[in-house]
């Protein structure tokens, strides 16, 4: 007779087993495409399509704050505004070559552009490494697309553009129509649900939580629906929560210093993304069937 913890542990197996990637449900032929779309050459190729395109939304957040084109002008030094050559455009690596600095002022260059880089490249890689086929590798990049260029206009002014967000739940609404979720109403009731309940709480903290950061979460919940939303949340609060913790036993930020939140909701949206399935498997084992181990 086998023990009633090893029937416990081959059910989660098997629950684990059955659950679906995100966005889409995993069939054989599903993760046949996976294999084919994670080789070594494509994840080369997705993080360095990433790196470049972070770059991109460097300058379309920069600019969206700015009200200036993302075409035109070319790329500038935000000190001197010299125009910047396009050997000083390789994203990273210009800015190790550098040092840092511009080449024509020598006044330091911001963090900032190739965190967002680096950082976008490998939420690149995750995307085609999880992506099962190209419908579910275009809502990973959208999503990702979304939440970088978020963090630049969080990080540069703690804002988050109305426009930007427009835009972008114009672009998902569309996707969700072509592309629908099981069940379709879905992806309508996760961004009316996070909405109302963020607000709620935005009610009744007295504004602990921002308009702009209510907004980006109920746009992203029309792309990913209700579950991964919420799970998305979640993690947001836990990777800020600890950051702040650590920040403030440093004595790098004070008790009600405000801070931006979406660096946070991109965390926990990319990390609900690719592994919410499996968070949402482990919770529902150890608690809502943790009854199952009371026995012993």
């Amino acid at each position: 007779m086998r023990h009633p913890l090893s029937v416990h542990l081959q059910i989660y197996q098997n629950n684990i087993k059955l659950q679906h990637y995100p966005l889409i449900n995993l069939k054989k032929s599903s993760l046949e495409r996976r294999e084919k779309m994670s080789s070594p050459l494509i994840s080369i190729y997705a993080f360095f399509a990433g790196i470049t395109f972070g770059s991109f939304f460097n300058v379309v957040g920069n600019r969206m704050l700015t009200d200036e084109s993302i075409v035109f002008p070319r790329s500038r030094c935000p000190n001197c505004h010299y125009p910047i050559q396009h050997r000083d455009l390789i994203p990273i690596f210009s800015f190790l070559l550098l040092k840092g600095k511009c080449r024509h002022c020598k006044v330091k260059i911001s963090f900032l552009y190739p965190i967002i880089e680096a950082s976008t490249g490998f939420a690149f890689l995750l995307a085609s490494a999880y992506a099962v086929n190209l419908v579910t590798l275009a809502a990973h990049l959208l999503l990702i697309s979304f939440v970088m260029i978020a963090v630049v206009t969080d990080l540069i002014k703690m804002i988050i553009p109305d426009k930007l967000i427009l835009f972008f739940l114009i672009v998902f609404s569309g996707y969700r129509m072509i592309f629908t979720m099981q069940p379709w109403w879905d992806s309508i009731l996760g961004g009316t649900l996070i909405f109302l309940f963020l607000s709620f709480i935005a009610f009744l903290s007295k504004g602990g939580i921002g308009g702009g950061d209510i907004k980006l979460l109920a746009a992203a919940g029309i792309l990913v629906g209700t579950k991964i939303v919420f799970i998305g949340f979640i993690m947001a609060l836990f990777a800020g929560t600890i950051t702040c913790i650590i920040a403030r036993m440093l004595h790098m930020i004070h008790r009600k210093q405000a801070i931006p939140f979406a660096p946070f909701i991109a965390i926990g949206m990319i990390s609900s993304l690719f592994w919410g399935e499996y968070i949402f498997s482990i919770y529902k084992t150890l608690f809502l069937n943790g009854h199952a181990l009371s026995s012993f």
